[in-house]
């Protein structure tokens, strides 16, 4: 079964007409405090602005929406909200949660560190090392939608321009303070990468940075607060919007994602982390499945990886150095010691308990041991840190519980000697970055990589180091910065295509090239992009559905030469492969500054092959370089989630009523969703019907007593689809006392 991720979403609120109602004792209280929210409306906002002021001046419209999508962010006492959706221009209030921060979160929280702090750069990648160019961004303005930039940093208020609250509906758009709730430092993070200009310096460190807090306390927001991010960067005249965020849903046509589409249509450049649901396909989430918008994958960089072996075990024990610690450079073998053992001249060796690392550490060097490790007490990974008010001199890292448990039992029985060692761990995409495709469409995402693992940034108060694809799309976003500076003449699909055009293909153990789904055109090259002689606009060639009666599929792809004299390009004949035949253009020829749109075509006999998902490259050849053009089709039917994003929260402003949402991707006869004890798999009851659901997003509202008794259930979702077949999914839920 499909796993289902729960989500708190936004819901569109159908209201009842009621135009004016009499409002009694609409003065604002002294001792009553202003919220602030964004309402979306039907009709002109800016009528329903005038009508406010004259009918409702107790309500203070800070800002009117009507590029991305038609709204109001309003503040007002809580008694005076609550009678909002009463109104019949509402279409819709969203206070409540749906969105994250596409960051890999960790057990223990990496420590903030000071300048002083970091010494060793060889597992940490600095932002600055991407930029192979001259340029530095200089003039380029960048928003960043996220939870605000600490612009007091000493590396971030030289390029900080300013922005917008669209949390508090006000222009101080600081990370989440800890007096405001669960305190946030993601936005920083993300600015370092791109516009750092200090000791961190970042991708572009010449770049204008703005932000846009649409992401509050946690780190967490709705769909409409970073819509209206997006139209206030637009409005702002951002030249290049990032999204480190995202949703779950594997759906082009989400409300985010249309406004993704509208602003690039506006020639704005938006950038988009994937997001770390991988390393399964179909993860890609909203807004990055947006069509048009640029969607970031992580990649992984290439290192030495130190390892520990015991000669007479031919046993390998992989070791993750802590945060904080020395690099694991050990020359010669040593002897294991265990707790209460002599640690003097020996590795040691100590179970995860009560005792913070740094102090395990410190006791083990005091005690004159020449490394640690300390092994887990359950199962799952573990991320923790040694930084402390002293350094730690002697390397320290961690082992899993079964190769600390083994070591353990060898060393009470005999002495043990360990070898370092090291493997080559070539560079590659991070398990946890999305995979798609994006369903409905079949749109390949990611676009392109680009560095998310082991990324120093600043955070407030110091430096962080984290990983996830929230870290690769401002390295995106810093390098469009830059070749917006080398080629302002350039628009943003000549942008896109030559990041596309010039990537890197990553390739796996075997050598062959990772998927399409895996890396889209592969990782961006910065250099190549600016001086690329040759832009290929779109190589990614999405062929959709093929059947028994569909059988034949075309996509266009337009070549566009950059330089005074004229090319010629030829296809490289595809091997054969057994139900697919191609139809590709005879060699051609392009004059100086010419662009010009071709035919690709494919035949494919479905008989011949297995039903689902069928991707690979072409090759396309011209003047001296060679261009892999990833392709993808569907072969029947694929192997998509058919429903996802399901979800209830409490309607907004109400007390008894919920509101849910699921989204399917493609039509369906119904939805079913029973609850089950988690533990004994017991049924419980039923929860929600849905007959004839829409293909897309559906929506609506309980009434508190329909949702049943309180408690964590198991939910089991059964779509029946158009063609009786039934599709189940599970997802976990909780229904509040």
């Amino acid at each position: 079964m499909r796993r289902l991720f729960l989500i708190l979403s936004i819901l569109f609120i159908a209201l009842s007409p009621s135009y004016i109602q009499a409002w009694d004792s609409e003065e604002k209280k002294e001792n009553e405090e202003e919220q602030a929210i964004i309402i979306e409306v039907e009709g002109n906002p800016h009528e329903h602005k005038k009508f406010l002021n004259i009918y409702h001046p107790s309500v203070d419209v800070v800002s009117v929406y009507d590029t991305l999508f038609e709204g109001l962010a309003i503040k007002a006492s809580p008694d005076v909200l609550s009678r909002l959706s009463s109104l019949e221009f509402v279409r819709a209030i969203h206070p409540s949660v749906s969105y994250k921060t596409n960051e890999v979160k960790a057990l223990d929280s990496p420590p903030v560190l000071s300048a002083d702090d970091i010494e060793d750069t060889e597992q940490i990648v600095l932002p600055e090392t991407l930029n192979d160019t001259e340029y530095t961004g200089k003039g380029i303005k960048v928003g960043v939608i996220d939870t605000g930039i600490d612009y007091t940093h000493p590396d971030l208020e030289t390029n900080y321009r300013g922005g917008y609250d669209l949390v508090d509906l006000d222009e101080d758009p600081m990370e989440t303070l800890p007096e405001q709730g669960i305190p946030t430092q993601h936005g920083s993070h993300v600015a370092g990468i791109i516009a750092g200009n200090g000791f961190l310096t970042g991708v572009a460190p010449d770049s204008e940075v703005y932000a846009y807090r649409a992401l509050g306390p946690g780190g967490m927001g709705s769909s409409v607060q970073i819509i209206a991010a997006m139209e206030q960067a637009v409005k702002d005249g951002m030249d290049i919007i990032n999204l480190s965020l995202g949703n779950d849903i594997n759906g082009p046509d989400y409300p985010t994602s249309v406004a993704v589409n509208k602003a690039t249509d506006l020639g704005i450049s938006v950038v988009i982390a994937n997001g770390n649901s991988g390393p399964n396909d179909w993860t890609v989430g909203s807004p990055a499945t947006a069509s048009k918008a640029l969607s970031i994958g992580a990649a992984e960089q290439s290192k030495q990886i130190p390892y520990l072996s015991e000669a007479m075990s031919d046993r390998k024990l992989h070791i993750k150095p802590f945060m904080g610690s020395v690099p694991w450079k050990l020359t010669k073998d040593y002897a294991v010691a265990t707790e209460n053992e002599d640690f003097t001249g020996k590795i040691a060796l100590v179970k995860r308990g009560e005792i913070p690392f740094y102090e395990i550490a410190k006791n083990a060097q005091k005690q004159g041991a020449e490394a640690v490790l300390i092994y887990n007490h359950e199962e799952e990974d573990f991320q923790g840190s040694i930084v402390g008010e002293e350094q730690v001199t002697i390397p320290v890292a961690q082992l899993s519980k079964k190769d600390g448990e083994w070591l353990a039992r060898q060393s009470n029985e005999k002495t043990l000697y360990l070898d370092t060692e090291y493997e080559e761990k070539i560079s590659g995409v991070a398990d946890f970055s999305s995979r798609g495709p994006v369903t409905v469409n079949w749109d390949i995402k990611p676009d392109i990589l680009a560095p998310g693992t082991d990324i120093l940034s600043t955070v407030p108060g110091g430096y962080q180091v984290l990983q996830g694809t929230s870290m690769a799309a401002p390295h995106a976003s810093g390098v469009i910065a830059l070749i917006k500076e080398a080629k302002p003449d350039w628009s943003n699909e000549q942008i896109i295509g030559a990041l596309k055009t010039s990537a890197n293909q990553m390739i796996s153990d075997e050598g062959e090239l990772l998927e399409p789904i895996v890396q889209g055109t592969g990782m961006v090259q910065p250099k190549k992009a600016v001086e690329t002689s040759t832009i290929i606009h779109d190589p990614t060639l999405s062929f959709g559905e093929v059947d028994n009666k569909n059988r034949k599929k075309t996509a266009e792809l337009t070549i566009e030469n950059t330089t005074n004299e004229s090319k010629t390009f030829s296809f490289k004949i595809p091997k054969n492969k057994k139900g697919i035949s191609w139809n590709l253009p005879q060699t051609f020829t392009l004059g100086k500054r010419e662009k010009k749109t071709i035919q690709v075509d494919i035949d494919v006999n479905p008989q011949l092959l297995e039903e689902g998902t069928h991707q690979g490259w072409l090759t396309l050849e011209g003047n001296g370089q060679t261009y892999q053009l990833p392709y993808l089709f569907i072969s029947e039917v694929a192997d998509n989630p058919k429903a996802m994003g399901f979800g209830f929260a409490l309607k907004p402003l109400a007390e008894d009523k919920f509101q849910y949402q699921i989204y399917l991707t493609e039509q369906a006869k119904s939805v079913d969703i029973n609850l089950y004890n988690p533990d004994t798999l017991m049924y419980e009851q039923h929860f929600l019907r849905l007959d004839e659901p829409q293909m897309g997003l559906n929506e609506g509202e309980m009434a508190k007593t329909d949702l049943g008794k309180p408690g964590v259930y198991k939910a089991l979702i059964t779509v029946e689809l158009e063609n009786g077949e039934y599709e189940s999914h599970e997802t976990m839920i909780v229904i509040e006392p």
